[in-house]
Parts: C-alpha cells; structure tokens; sequence
C-alpha cells in the first residue's frame, strides 16, 4: 500500500474507486455453480488506519467452522451481489451500508466447493462497533491493511491434488486461505496498488474444497 495511505479519507477513497474503475473484471460463468458475494469493507481501526473487516467462523457451522472468514454469503433468489455482500455485512457483523458505500467489485473467483464469489468492495468510514451474529460468526476483527499487505506475502506453495499453486497470507502467527487470502490479495494489488493482477488461478487448500 503506498505510504501515504495512513488514513480512511476522501483521497484514498478516490484512489480506490479510480483503480477499480480501469480495472477489466474478470466475470466466470456459473456452469453448475451457485452465486456468492463477499463484502470487503474498509472501515478504520482504532487507530484510524484503513481496514479490513475479517471474521472466525462460528466452531459449529457444517462448512468450514473456525476458519477465517469475509462477510459474506450465496445470492437470494433477485439480488445482485451488491445487494447479497450488503446483506451479509448486516447480518453477521452488525454494518449497515448502504449502495452509495459500493465502490466496485473484484474478480469472481471460482470456489472448489462449488461457488463463484463475487468481491464488492464496501467503504464504511463511519462504522460504529461490529456485532457478530454468535450463530455464525464467533468474533469479527478491524484488521489493518498494512498488516496484510508486506513483502513476505503472498504464500505460495505446491501440493500434490492440483498443478496451481497455493495461495495463502501469514497472518498473525497463523494463515488466511484462500479463497480468503486471493480475494484480499487482489483487493491489496488492484484497489490500493493500481495493479492488473488476477487470482482466478490461484488454488485453495485442499480442507476448503468441500
């Protein structure tokens, strides 16, 4: 992230937008899979440094418990991944934004588990607290997008079920995964660096395939 983007402030904000307008969005048809979208909502910290909302799984979901996670979830039958990432930031961590908070969408990315999310990015400056839905979100978190954007990152590594590769971000003594970590990989190369960088090939572990 450049430097001088210490702060959640119209500048940045006109940045962002910029970069994801002469961005050409990568759209995957569904074939047999469902629709998604994700919310990647920036929002300031306590320290008013720009951030990224990510949440823990509640432990007892039958997909992917505990895991890391960004707001979101499959389209109701008429939404537009919009109106679906927008529905989901309000219902499992408490955010209500509303369309002019859009700035614009990310690279569908095509899931092993039988999805195609679409990334909206979210601008949330006046957010107030994140009040996770206990049902499906254990805890909900404010992470600084300097924390995840470093040169140590991305991971990227082989495993034997695919010829892609891997692709995951260390974070806090631990790993976000993908899709997670290429959705938030692209949001840092595309939204704040201005770089034409896809994920679409990227791999997930092989526990995020079912």
């Amino acid at each position: 992230m450049p430097r001088s983007a210490t702060s959640l402030d119209s500048a940045l904000r006109g940045r962002i937008t910029a970069n994801l307008a002469r961005h050409a969005r990568l759209e995957i048809p569904l074939a047999k899979r469902r629709p998604a979208a994700v919310a990647l909502t920036l929002l300031p910290d306590e320290a008013q440094r720009p951030s990224v909302i990510l949440t823990r799984r509640a432990q007892g979901l039958r997909r992917h418990g505990g895991q890391w996670a960004i707001p979101g979830g499959r389209l109701d039958a008429g939404e537009t991944p919009e109106d679906a990432a927008l529905r989901e930031l309000w219902e499992e961590v408490g955010v209500r934004a509303a369309a002019p908070n859009v700035l614009g969408r990310l690279d569908d990315y095509p899931t092993r588990s039988g999805f195609v999310i679409t990334p909206v990015v979210v601008w949330a400056d006046d957010a107030t607290e994140l009040t996770p839905d206990p049902v499906e979100v254990a805890a909900a978190y404010r992470v600084p997008v300097a924390e995840l954007d470093h040169p140590d990152s991305p991971v990227l590594t082989r495993i034997p079920e695919s010829e892609r590769p891997v692709i995951s971000i260390p974070f806090r003594g631990d790993f976000l995964h993908a899709p997670t970590a290429a959705l938030l990989y692209q949001l840092l190369e595309v939204a704040f660096h201005g770089r034409a960088t896809r994920v679409d090939h990227f791999e997930q572990p092989v526990f995020a395939w079912s």
